[in-house]
């Protein structure tokens, strides 16, 4: 059984200087992947013809064609609205997988496996909060570039689309509950996803070299290769998961009638393989998204600026 074992755990839990951190790990990491992240959701809701076309072909004729019809800066459409929100949505799942790790310790600090987990879930739990209209907002900014891109192609008009005009469509239409279009898909990702990341980060963070500074953090390199290793292994088991809620959000034609409905067609069109489509681009979105944020979040940028003394989480 992997757990984490204290001597004695720490009096208290400073909450604002993890929320700091993750705040920043956040907004870094994610302006390092959101081209790939990009890709990923292109390749993940594209459509196979009767005859078997596709618009993209692999990951890279998908950077090709999009940087191409849109530019460089393309790669970043729907960026903004998703650096805008990481930076709750990052503080919100660090800081309280940190915060239930340490409720649910021993006075001893021991951890086992199982509550490792529910920390973890719980913390994905509360992030969807944040996390679905962020996603539902940049899946759409990001896929307007491909419907624009076939529009032109057919002569029709292209609509531009923004993410203020996103949100006053989605509010008008459909109230407040329209900006949380595939909660249930992507709460099912998220809790999943950080029921395994989370433990498994722990463990092999815990493995490594420590710093010097008596803090028992463990030194910044290896809390990369901690997030790298464990973003990997989450993020490609649960990526049934990310597809069908991708889809789902990125559905404005309204094809599907409901998660069910989604796996059925997906699981029609495409087979199994289907349920895994973009995997490869998640794994290279995940993997050093979290290796970076990690990093960040334990060099504890929050702690320096409040002069709060480091010590070792649970």
């Amino acid at each position: 059984m992997l757990e984490q074992v204290e001597k004695k755990k720490p009096q208290q839990f400073n909450i604002l200087p993890k929320i700091i951190n993750g705040g920043v790990a956040g907004i870094i990491g994610v302006s390092c992947v959101y081209p790939l992240d990009m890709v990923k959701t292109r390749l993940q809701n594209q459509t196979i013809g009767p005859n078997g076309e596709r618009m993209y072909t692999s990951i890279a004729d998908c950077f090709r064609k999009t940087i191409a019809s849109e530019g460089y800066f393309g790669m970043y459409r729907g960026s903004a609205v998703n650096i805008l929100l990481i930076t709750p949505e990052k503080a919100i799942k660090l800081a309280a997988n940190d915060y239930f790790r340490f409720q649910l310790a021993s006075d001893e600090g021991v951890l086992p496996l199982s509550l490792a987990a529910l920390a973890g879930g719980l913390a994905g739990l509360f992030q969807i909060v944040v996390t679905t209209p962020m996603e539902l907002l940049k899946i759409q900014m990001q896929d307007s570039g491909r419907v624009a891109a076939a529009d032109r192609a057919a002569g029709r008009e292209v609509k531009k689309v923004t993410a203020l005009g996103l949100t006053k469509t989605l509010l008008r239409e459909r109230g407040i509950f329209g900006l949380y279009k595939g909660v249930g898909a992507t709460g099912v990702r998220d809790i999943t996803f950080s029921c395994m990341y989370f433990p498994l980060m722990a463990y092999i963070n815990d493995q490594g070299p420590r710093k010097a500074d008596g803090s028992g953090e463990a030194v910044f390199y290896w809390s990369l290769i901690a997030g790298l290793l464990s973003g990997m292994t989450s993020a490609f088991l649960v990526t049934p998961f990310d597809v069908i809620k991708t889809r789902l959000q990125a559905d404005s034609e309204k094809k599907f009638k409901g998660v069910m409905d989604c796996v059925n067609r997906t699981f029609t069109e495409g087979g199994v393989t289907a349920f895994f489509k973009g995997g490869l681009c998640r794994v290279m979105v995940l993997a050093p998204l979290f290796g970076i944020a990690q990093m960040f979040y334990f060099l504890g940028v929050g702690e320096k600026i409040l002069g709060i003394e480091r010590k070792k989480s649970v």
